[in-house]
């Protein structure tokens, strides 16, 4: 049987109907995609998702999400099983990657494809390590300074975010910081917000992300806030190889390294406070 050909493809833009298909691929190669994330991910970008289909059927997927003028995230990139290296993803990819135009195209990619997303102009800059393990039991008491967020804190938390990430993000985090499941905890010295985080359910574990903080003990404490009423549960972290404070607090916390992505771009990124990213918000949206 002639497996269909490249020029069979039909490309368009993916709708937030779309999403489950693209989620189910996603679990499917063990990525562990967020129960709820689709509403968060297209209120940033709607036009940023693209399906290939074959007699309209899916059959390739990739996301290339826009941030401002200057900066986009590739993700969600996928391939249905059994049409694998017949040119289907390579064709959507390009397609894909035109709707950033000149910006900045960062990505979180599986270490095999290295040397494929090379050939696309993209550098490596660091891994992202995932922890994965079971929540600790608390020790009682919330940790001093730490407290659920409320919509009065939306302001703060997204000038927090903004110095922690290359490019601004408002729409996202409206959605983000709100989705039902979703559970968000501030910490603040009494003059200034010194760290956020949000966990969330997936498929097979919470993830936590992003915990962006000023210090160590900042991330320590918004962690055993996060994980206090999951005690016994898995969850999983994605930490930036390069922050050394955020391996020891997973491994303090009983979590191994389970999984590995490298972050890469294609140019240079805005000025952004890697130190206080201590896990990573998402790998398909950065």
């Amino acid at each position: 049987m002639t497996s269909p050909a490249p020029q069979d493809l039909v490309i368009t833009r993916a709708a937030i109907e779309d999403w489950p298909v693209i989620s189910e691929w996603a679990a499917a190669e063990g990525w562990n995609p967020g129960l709820s994330d689709g509403p968060a991910f297209f209120a940033q970008d709607p036009d940023g998702f693209f399906l290939g289909r074959i007699d309209g059927e899916p059959v390739s997927a990739v996301s290339v999400v826009n941030y401002g003028t200057d900066y986009a995230f590739l993700g969600c990139y996928l391939v249905r099983p059994g049409l694998r290296g017949h040119g289907h993803g390579l064709t959507t990819w390009k397609t894909a990657l035109a709707h950033a135009c000149e910006r900045t195209i960062g990505l979180d990619g599986v270490v095999a494809q290295q040397d494929n997303y090379r050939q696309s102009g993209f550098e490596l800059a660091y891994r992202t390590i995932r922890f994965t393990g079971i929540a600790p039991e608390s020790s009682g008491g919330s940790p001093e300074g730490v407290r659920r967020a409320a919509s009065h804190d939306f302001a703060a938390i997204s000038a927090y975010d903004s110095a922690c990430y290359p490019a601004d993000r408002p729409r996202f985090l409206a959605e983000w910081l709100t989705t039902p499941g979703h559970r968000t905890y501030v910490r603040h010295d009494g003059s200034r917000l010194t760290g956020y985080g949000v966990i969330r359910p997936a498929r097979d574990t919470l993830r936590i992300g992003p915990l962006f903080a000023d210090t160590a003990d900042d991330a320590r404490a918004l962690f055993t806030a996060l994980t206090a009423d999951v005690a016994g549960h898995a969850v999983a972290i994605d930490v930036p190889e390069p922050n050394t404070a955020g391996t020891a607090l997973a491994e303090q916390a009983g979590l191994t390294a389970s999984f590995e992505t490298a972050r890469m771009y294609t140019g240079p990124v805005r000025a952004h406070a890697q130190e206080r990213v201590f896990g990573v918000t998402t790998l398909e949206l950065g």
